[in-house]
């Protein structure tokens, strides 16, 4: 899906590597450590965290941010649950042989 909203392959594939990766802005390495400190369960959004995002944010953003995450979050969860399969939104191979 991010590839259709113009999200290239290379970034995409530096997802697992976005605190160093050159494809992420440092407004993008927030939000993925905040998604991140939602997400994992042995993390947690401490005041420096929220204090880095607010820096990089309107609160209405911030606002969609994390309504963004719970609901993919809770989506996962519901999807894992009733053993949904991933629909393959993005599939790699798919696109380079296409």
């Amino acid at each position: 899906m991010s590839s259709e909203l113009g999200v290239t392959d290379e970034k995409i594939l530096a997802l697992p590597d976005y605190e160093t990766s050159p494809h992420y802005s440092p407004a993008e390495r927030v939000a993925l450590r905040y998604a991140d400190a939602i997400t994992l369960s042995d993390r947690d959004v401490d005041d420096a965290l929220f204090a880095e995002l607010e820096a990089h944010y309107t609160e209405e953003q911030i606002l969609d941010l994390t309504a963004s995450i719970a609901w993919e979050n809770a989506s996962s969860k519901f999807n894992r649950a009733l053993r949904i399969p991933s629909q393959g939104l993005w599939k790699q191979r798919e696109r380079e042989q296409g």
